[in-house]
This record gives C-alpha cells, sequence and structure tokens, in this order.
C-alpha cells in the first residue's frame, strides 16, 4: 500500500502479516542496492504464501558483500531488476502489516527510497520490528541478532543471510516471542534512536534515563 507517509511500528503482535526480509550491496540507503527481496505471507500464525527473487543491482556486488550472503554477479546476472521486481512485490504484500527484523532502520529504508524514486510514494503499511519487539519481550540478552534470537528457541540457523531462510527463521522467532509472559513486553520507555528498552539511572546531575543497548547505543535523556 503506497502513501505519502510511512506506517507506524505497532511493537505487538499479529497473528496475519507479511514477513519479509532484504538482501544488499552494503549497509548504506544512499548508495548501496537491493539484490535480494524476499518475504513470506502469515495467516493465524502460519505461512501460506512466500515471494523471492533476486535482483540485478546493474552494477558488481562489493566482495564484502558476497562474503555474508554469497550473491555474487553471476547468480545476479540474468536476475530482473529492482524497477521489474519492485511491482510484483508490492503486489503481494498488499496492505499486510508488515514484520521483519531490524526493518526500522535497515530494510523499510531500502524499500522506501526504491519507491519513492520510481512511484514518487512509500509504503503506508504498519509493521512490527521483531528487533524491537525482542528487546521488550526478552530482556537481558546479550545480542538480539536474528541468529542469536533463533538459538536462544533452539531453531536452525542454516542458510543465515540468504533472505528467505532469513523469513523462515524470523517468522518462527516471531511467534515464539508472541508466547513470552505480558510481564516483559511493556518497558517503561524505547529509545527513539534504535528501539531498546530505557532504564532510570542515576548520575553525577541527576536521574535519567539510558539506552539499555549500551554501548552500541548511547542514547541518553534527562528526567525532569
Amino acid at each position: 500500500m503506497l502513501a505519502s507517509a510511512q506506517g507506524k511500528n505497532l511493537n505487538r503482535y499479529i497473528p496475519d502479516y507479511v514477513l519479509f526480509d532484504l538482501e544488499t550491496t552494503g549497509i548504506s540507503c544512499n548508495c548501496d542496492d537491493v539484490i535480494e527481496i524476499s518475504a513470506v505471507k502469515v495467516r493465524g500464525g502460519k505461512i501460506v504464501d512466500s515471494f523471492s527473487s533476486l535482483v540485478n543491482p546493474g552494477r558488481p556486488i562489493p566482495w564484502a558483500a558476497s562474503q555474508v550472503n554469497n550473491i555474487t554477479d553471476e547468480l545476479v546476472s540474468d536476475a530482473p531488476t529492482m524497477e521489474e521486481i519492485l511491482p510484483r512485490f508490492l503486489d503481494f504484500f498488499g496492505n499486510d502489516i508488515l514484520v521483519g527484523h531490524n526493518i526500522e532502520r535497515f530494510d523499510l529504508k531500502f524499500l522506501a527510497r526504491d519507491c519513492r524514486t520510481r512511484f514518487g510514494l512509500v509504503p503506508g503499511n504498519d509493521y512490527v520490528d521483531t528487533l524491537r519487539y525482542a528487546r521488550c519481550r526478552l530482556a537481558g540478552l546479550q545480542t538480539y541478532r536474528l541468529t542469536a534470537l533463533a538459538e536462544h528457541y533452539g531453531l536452525s540457523t542454516s542458510g543465515a543471510h540468504r533472505a528467505l531462510n532469513d523469513c523462515r527463521m524470523n517468522q518462527q522467532v516471531f511467534e515464539r516471542l508472541a508466547r513470552e509472559p505480558e510481564t516483559n513486553a511493556a518497558p517503561e520507555k524505547l529509545c527513539p534512536l534504535c528501539g531498546a528498552p530505557m532504564t532510570k539511572r542515576r548520575g553525577r546531575f541527576g536521574a535519567f534515563y539510558g539506552c539499555t543497548g549500551y554501548p552500541l547505543c548511547r542514547y541518553t535523556e534527562n528526567i525532569p
């Protein structure tokens, strides 16, 4: 569903959704490109359909990216371009709520950029970022990487960093996160930068909120 503005982060479980994942040539939505796009459609907590395609970025894939996702220039040489695949992907997810891991800071930015470039609009679908959701449901983990969450639940991480495999893995993680006790689900305050829960701390100049994502995220906020 294309709109003038991006949808809102729901940060709660819903049983019907489309979970998606992108593989890219790098981490910058300003200068990198999508090289794989995959999704699974879920109804009542069960996968009922899937979508997956390599994408030809029209330029060489950096060696460092290929080392992560094993996608090479040869693999994408006959793949459709983003211009060709994007309308098909938009049709696949339609008006569904979108779900994905770290999509708020990564995948949605690439998707919004490519939609804005081609259509002048962005996906207006509401979404759930499972990175933020996991930080609310499972306090105190050392890392909230998707593979770490899968291992926490005893799930296979085979084929990680290929989009469709990550979608299937993430769907299982999302369903298990939804079963965690409600007492872990509602932190008082979330970090506006990374989505991690904020905790009250006391420093030399008084009380403040500090991000539990420290040291990766150093956001703080004074308490009036």
